[in-house]
């Protein structure tokens, strides 16, 4: 039986639920220095003298950089931590690059471990892209190591440790790389908004958390109140049926992250939300705001009450305009936004997690000091059948006697869902032989859903508009129009909850043999989620060309996230030779076994 932290009896002094998502006011690097540093950074828009630099800690620019790792204390909720810090500060120092130049970073090693730095989203030679085990040996304690690589690209990207646990303790930093001529997103204020997830127990002991119970933080199980409602809401029988069928397979359809808001607090940033991180403006001016989800293991979805946002970029690269409400974002995902506020007001900045158990937040306003109404969360979201069966749902619940965990559910029939999905466009699925008769695989999807505009769940017919990928259109098209398709490479995500062991076609990083790509081939990815969460998936040193269903090109990204029950194909252009690093950018997935390697040669 799980103890409920925010349980009110307890003996051991702990702040209540709403003071734990806060966190403290003052909480961070700078509180365990004596005093409060603002970091907002603030950028200067070129040729903007309106444009104000607020209070950063730390923002470096040009073609020459020291970087330092080492410990550094923290106290975000009452608790002093040490935190993995870059020049002593939680984020890192925003790196500013210039596209068509070359940089050159020196990272010294102060700590006891070996350290790295993965340069997230950019286009570099293998052996700069800081991958311990794959593309170097990373950087000993006391030792410098000298990356130096040219900038071939502009937009919005971040840097963070590829070693161990180390992103989680704060080893992460944001990275925006002015374009070589004039920018085509013109704003009159520019910020960085980073989103991170902070706790204050060991990682390691999180991960053994998991490894012995995989629902240890989730908190929000399905109740007795719950089951109320859902007889209200659909009848007995039917309550009955759909919690005897979850029963059944040892699944539950609350399993949306692994770790939630009961160990974490979350980071806008690097302040709380108690901190309420601010950035200014005035009215009637176009703000910029580069969303960053720097993350260990968290969704966040982001929406600004009373302003529209429209988002201009998808991972560092220009899109056509799209104006919505909200926007979900997953762990190493980025998204650049404008908004034009025109009342002399504070509008909250508002990033709740996926589980709802918590939220990032900060201000736009005029003045400093300003604060708006901070939203409510949203409801807790359970998942439909369609998020565990794909296009074979439909219909009602019959067939579902005698199917239990590890059972082939993508073929029963009886599963109902939100949402029509056309037969025409459903896909077979082609599993691997190490998936079947494997206790590291849970679930198989016959027949996953292939469509792109569903936002996730817990935000369908929510009332607001929300981005989905079949929104983004890159600017400009595909960089290899007319190269066709040589070579299709089908992997599914699989996983065993109650094993928390992860992977790809059923196999660990350790079971399983690097995927060749041909060198200057033009390949094909098939991406499909056998499991019930979803998982954002990072190919390293090449962009990933998000297709259509119809397999036409929609958008240019470095990670994509893969929703349950959802096949996605993009196209990879093998043009970097080496060694590469693939995997699941939620930090205890990919220590739990979803990682590849792929060479090119």
């Amino acid at each position: 039986m799980k103890q409920n932290p925010f349980h009110t009896g307890l003996t051991v002094p702990m702040p209540s639920r709403r003071r734990f998502v806060q966190g403290l006011a003052l909480g961070g690097t700078a509180a365990m220095l004596g005093g409060f540093l603002k970091p907002a950074w603030g950028l200067q828009s070129l040729g903007n003298p309106n444009t104000q630099s607020l209070g950063e800690p730390g923002v470096l620019s040009g073609t020459e950089f020291a970087l330092d790792i080492a410990e550094t204390p923290v106290n975000f909720t009452g608790k002093s931590r040490l935190a993995t810090a870059v020049n002593g500060l939680l984020p890192g120092p925003l790196l500013r690059w210039r596209e068509g130049t070359t940089v050159t970073l020196r990272v010294t090693n102060h700590l006891r471990v070996p350290t790295s730095i993965h340069w997230h989203g950019i286009l570099l030679p293998f052996d700069m892209d800081g991958v311990p085990g794959i593309s170097y040996p990373g950087i000993a304690p006391g030792e410098t190591f000298v990356y130096h690589f040219p900038v071939k690209q502009s937009g919005t990207y971040w840097y963070h440790s590829h070693s161990g646990f180390q992103e989680q303790t704060g080893l992460y930093g944001a990275l925006v790389i002015d374009p070589a001529g004039p920018d085509r997103v013109q704003a009159d204020r520019d910020y960085v908004v980073m989103l991170n997830d902070w706790t204050d127990e060991d990682p390691m002991t999180v991960f053994a958390n998991l490894k012995k119970m995989g629902d240890y933080y989730n908190y929000g199980e399905p109740t007795v109140r719950d089951f109320v409602a859902d007889v209200s809401r659909m009848g007995l029988k039917a309550a009955l049926a759909e919690r005897k069928m979850w029963n059944e397979m040892r699944m539950s359809p609350r399993d949306l992250m692994d770790i939630t808001g009961a160990t974490y607090t979350y980071l806008m940033n690097g302040v709380t939300p108690a901190g309420n991180w601010t950035g200014l403006f005035r009215p009637g001016e176009r703000v910029r705001l580069r969303f960053i989800n720097g993350s260990a293991n968290s969704y966040f979805d982001v929406r600004i009450p009373g302003l529209k946002l429209s988002v201009v970029a998808a991972d560092g690269q220009d899109v056509e305009p799209v104006a919505v409400d909200e926007f979900r974002i997953g762990t190493a995902e980025v998204y650049d936004v404008l908004v034009e506020p025109q009342e002399d007001r504070a509008y909250t900045i508002f990033a709740e997690s996926m589980t709802r158990d918590g939220y990032a937040r900060g201000t736009l306003a005029p003045r400093a000091g300003m604060q708006a109404e901070v939203p409510s969360l949203d409801p807790l979201p359970t998942l439909s059948m369609a998020d565990m069966m794909g296009a074979m749902a439909g219909g009602d619940m019959a067939g579902m006697n005698g199917m239990g965990h590890g059972s082939d559910h993508g073929s029963m029939p009886g599963m109902a869902m939100g949402g029509a999905l056309d037969p025409a466009g459903m896909k077979k699925a082609h599993h691997a032989r190490t998936e079947y008769d494997n206790p590291n695989v849970d679930m198989h999807v016959d027949m996953p859903r292939t469509n792109l505009d569903d936002p996730g769940v817990g935000l369908r017919d929510n009332g607001r508009r929300v981005l989905t990928y079949a929104d983004l259109h890159t600017l400009g098209g595909s960089l290899y129009p007319q190269q066709p398709v040589t070579d299709e490479i089908e992997l599914h995500l699989t996983g065993n909850m109650n094993r928390f062991v992860w992977g790809f076609d059923g196999l660990k990083f350790s079971q399983a043999k690097p995927v060749h790509f041909p060198y200057g081939k033009h390949l094909r990815l098939i991406l499909c989620n056998d499991t019930m969460m979803t998982h954002p998936i990072h190919l390293h040193g090449m962009w990933s060309e998000l297709e259509s269903p119809e397999q036409n090109f929609q958008v240019r990204k470095h990670t994509i996230s893969v929703q349950p029950a959802q096949r996605v194909t993009y196209r990879v252009k093998a043009d970097a030779l080496g060694r590469w690093a693939y995997h699941c950018h939620l930090l205890y997935h990919m220590e739990a076994g979803m990682f590849r390697e792929m060479v090119v040669s």
